[in-house]
């Protein structure tokens, strides 16, 4: 498998601007720059990777429903739902319910389908929702939009 999956729950898409220049596959983390939404592979490398995933987390949206090819500038669909549950690819290893998920590295930039176990809340795009009883190359997650009020994302809040 070599992207994030929908497996089950409910989906609540919102749909997005996209740069003509930004190339988008379905299942993509999607974040959102200034008004059109990248995937978080093109997201600005911070100072380290720990910086970095907690300013992605703050502007985190969802994951890409619809692609977006080079040169396309029609709307993307993304889910937004704290609800749904995506299967997503992930540096291999042992999960727990509810243990906390952020992108992956990829040499100084973060991978845009790929996610990693982390400890701090605020890196945290999403929560692991099935525990594996080995080493495991995926997990099944719910994320955590920064736009979507019934979010656990500490980005999401209203007021």
């Amino acid at each position: 498998m070599t992207t994030t999956r929908f497996r089950s729950g409910l989906v609540q898409l919102a749909r997005f601007r996209v740069s003509e220049s930004t190339v988008i596959e379905p299942g993509d983390l999607l974040y959102l720059d200034g008004g059109v939404v990248r995937p978080a592979g093109d997201f600005a490398w911070q100072t380290d990777l720990a910086t970095t995933r907690a300013a992605f987390a703050a502007v985190f949206v969802g994951i890409a429903h619809t692609g977006s090819a080079a040169g396309e500038t029609d709307l993307v669909s993304a889910d937004i739902s704290p609800l749904a549950v995506y299967e997503a690819v992930t540096i291999p290893a042992n999960f727990n319910v509810g243990d906390l998920l952020a992108p992956a590295e990829t040499v100084s930039a973060l991978a845009s389908q790929t996610l990693d176990q982390v400890s701090d809340p605020s890196h945290a795009i999403a929560r692991s929702v099935e525990s594996t009883t080995a080493t495991s190359p995926t997990v099944r997650s719910c994320f955590a939009s920064s736009i979507h009020a019934g979010s656990a994302n500490v980005n999401a809040a209203v007021g």
